[in-house]
């Protein structure tokens, strides 16, 4: 017998979904809610067992607004102009996608919960090869999804967003982030509206998996 549920885990699995428009902004989230997500994810495999990770929780009304106006400023014309190249080509899941986000951005000082992920980068040498560069996010990425994983189980929705990253020394002066710290990105936590989310169109698995070697 299998030690887990496989039916109900697949689910959870296939399921988290990035919400953005089904973030409900009145429903208060508790702080132990975020608290016990977050001491989940610490379970998540670290490079070299460095645990360098730090998390900041916004939920002052002020810093979300500070944060939602970064945000925006940063993502300048982009979601809009993504919208309409996908619009024209004809392809409508992403154009929905781009369209849920420009929402988010339209709205995210009103997403009750806003979690920075950060992660320490003192020991990473200057100009840091690319390897450094994927022990790093793969010592941080994993809790985040571990994160989003534990909050999809208890009601609630997030998507890990980047943009804001464009204009990070704003965020980090904003929320007094020392420089050793490197923000990996910002979710916006609430719980969703409904709870019958799906799972998404991908590509048939054997068109992107190989064995032994590569073939097209």
């Amino acid at each position: 017998m299998p030690p887990f549920n496989l039916k109900e885990t697949d689910k959870l699995l296939t399921t988290t979904r990035a919400v953005r428009r089904r973030l409900d902004f009145k429903k208060p989230v508790p702080r132990e809610v975020i608290l016990e997500c977050l001491d989940i994810s610490q379970q998540a495999p670290t490079g070299s067992n460095r645990q360098g990770w730090r998390w900041i929780i916004v939920t002052s009304s002020e810093k979300r607004e500070a944060l939602a106006d970064i945000y925006r400023r940063s993502a300048g014309e982009y979601l809009v102009k993504s919208q309409d190249e996908a619009a024209a080509n004809g392809d409508n899941q992403t154009e929905r996608v781009y369209s849920s986000a420009q929402y988010l951005a339209e709205n995210l000082e009103k997403v009750p919960v806003h979690v920075i992920p950060l992660i320490k980068v003192d020991h990473m040498a200057k100009n840091p090869p690319v390897t450094a560069w994927a022990g790093l996010m793969g010592s941080i990425m994993p809790a985040v999804w571990s994160f989003q994983l534990a909050l999809r189980a208890r009601g609630l929705g997030s998507t890990l967003t980047t943009l804001h990253l464009h204009n990070a020394n704003e965020a980090q002066d904003l929320l007094c982030i020392p420089s050793e710290f490197m923000q990996v990105g910002l979710l916006p936590v609430a719980y969703t509206i409904g709870k019958d989310f799906k799972p998404a169109k991908r590509p048939p698995i054997q068109n992107i998996v190989s064995w032994d070697q590569w073939q097209d």
